[in-house]
């Protein structure tokens, strides 16, 4: 009988990993378009093109200032419909971003396109030019909203989903 339930517990043991999800470095972040996924490391999203801004921290009550990446340019990699192909049943197209503790957010799509808002949502790996420290590697930031509950930090993941 133990050398059947060795053989059960190994068979298991080998279906749960072969069905487990790849592991990814602690400091990747993942996009993910239904069965699609790109995952950036440390160098792959540095070498990416950076954007400076600031903006206002309702926590801190100070004006701060983030380098990183434009989310947009991060969704493209995922063939994110942006610009003009952003129209018709693409408008129910959203984000979730979701940080390593869980906590997670939703944007339309239209709120991080440039063709509908000003404001450039970024994905910071750097604030005042220093490493973003217990709130990194990335940090969401959504400027122009009063408070800061969609700045997701320790970000790990944006998925991009169809409200249909």
């Amino acid at each position: 009988m133990p050398v059947l339930t060795a053989a059960i517990l190994a068979a298991a043991l080998a279906f749960s990993q072969a069905n487990a999800p790849a592991a990814t470095p602690a400091e990747s972040l993942t996009l993910t378009r239904g069965q699609a996924s790109v995952v950036l490391s440390p160098a792959d999203f540095r070498s990416l093109p950076h954007v400076h801004l600031e903006a206002d921290n309702n926590h801190t009550h100070a004006t701060e200032n983030y380098s990183g990446v434009l989310l947009t340019t991060l969704l493209q990699k995922i063939n994110a419909p942006i610009g003009k192909d952003l129209r018709g049943k693409a408008m129910t197209t959203y984000i979730v971003a979701i940080g390593s503790d869980g906590y997670a957010v939703v944007l339309s799509l239209a709120e991080v396109d440039p063709d509908f808002r000003d404001a450039q949502v970024i994905v910071a790996d750097a604030k005042d030019n220093q490493p973003l420290g217990k709130n990194g590697p990335y940090q969401l930031i959504v400027p122009e909203d009063k408070r800061p509950a969609r700045w997701v930090h320790n970000l790990v993941s944006i998925r991009l989903k169809s409200g249909e």
